[in-house]
């Protein structure tokens, strides 16, 4: 099944524990975050969240249910969409988080796109989304980075 691969990255001076802290605080999301402008729902594998994606400079958004798929704590965020054709298009947005030797942490943020479709629908992915992406990495280092 074709696969492709969206990652941007941020070293964030840190620990992975505060990274992972401001990255699971749902409810602060509109004090912070460019992109995902509001978010809500537990944070436990299995669990379906509600999810507006509405980076700066866009008028409209777009509300999503993914279901979260790995939660390892200080390490990787994974959600994903239920796709009733997984083989023709399914998608995984995450967030790894690998320790730094200064104590700081490399965020590596994106999506896995697969299915038939990937590599159709990837230089759109790509287009739309590598800068809200970058900002929204940006974001989550100042917020962690400032306390």
């Amino acid at each position: 099944m074709p696969e492709r691969d969206m990652v941007t990255s941020v070293v964030i001076k840190a620990s992975p524990r505060r990274v992972w802290e401001v990255l699971v605080d749902l409810s602060s999301y509109p004090e912070w975050n460019p992109m995902i402008r509001w978010a809500e729902g537990e944070i436990r594998e299995g669990a379906r969240l509600e999810v507006l994606f509405r980076p700066e400079g866009r008028r409209k958004g777009r509300l999503f249910h993914p279901v979260l798929r790995v939660v390892d704590p200080e390490r990787e965020l994974r959600w994903g969409g239920l796709s009733m054709l997984p083989w023709v298009f399914d998608f995984a947005h995450y967030w790894v988080l690998e320790p730094g030797p200064e104590g700081d942490t490399l965020l590596k943020h994106g999506v896995v796109v697969k299915g038939l479709l990937a590599p159709l629908v990837m230089p759109a992915v790509e287009r739309l989304s590598r800068g809200p992406f970058q900002a929204m990495n940006r974001a989550h280092k100042d917020r962690a980075e400032t306390g």
